[in-house]
């Protein structure tokens, strides 16, 4: 019996108020948004402000984007769901020459919910009908 209140104990004071945030990419891009000045901002200004970003495009090299996403458990009673605090994408786009020429800030507010088409296809034969028999 001790050996059970002893490992109950050992659970509930390994347990923590505090809640779990998963981060993932750069770090407070809104701030560093305000930095970034349009025809005046390089690419070296760029690396050094916010660091290497977290994709290129693949159909224009001088398009970068930034990911910025922070995560947190919601409670123990809902069994690890997630919700999302934060979530923005800054896409930087620079000329041939490497001077930053548009900038733009996605942010939580800016993400869709997919919504799928739920209509049926209705048959055009009916179970008497001869197509039905062959």
């Amino acid at each position: 019996m001790k050996f059970i209140i002893i490992i109950i104990f050992l659970f509930i004071v390994n347990c923590s108020g505090n809640k779990v945030s998963n981060f993932h990419g750069s770090k407070a891009l809104d701030l560093k948004f305000e930095k970034l000045i349009i025809n005046e901002t390089n690419k070296n200004d760029l690396v050094r402000i916010i660091g290497s970003p977290s994709t290129v495009s693949d159909f224009d090299k001088n398009k970068w984007f930034y990911i910025e996403r922070n995560k947190t458990n919601q409670s123990i009673f809902k069994f690890g769901t997630q919700k999302i605090n934060k979530n923005n994408i800054l896409i930087v786009e620079l000329n041939n020459a490497g001077i930053l020429k548009n900038k733009k800030l996605l942010d939580i507010n800016d993400m869709n919910d997919l919504n799928y088409l739920k209509k049926e296809t209705n048959k055009e034969f009916k179970n008497k009908d001869f197509i039905y028999g062959v």
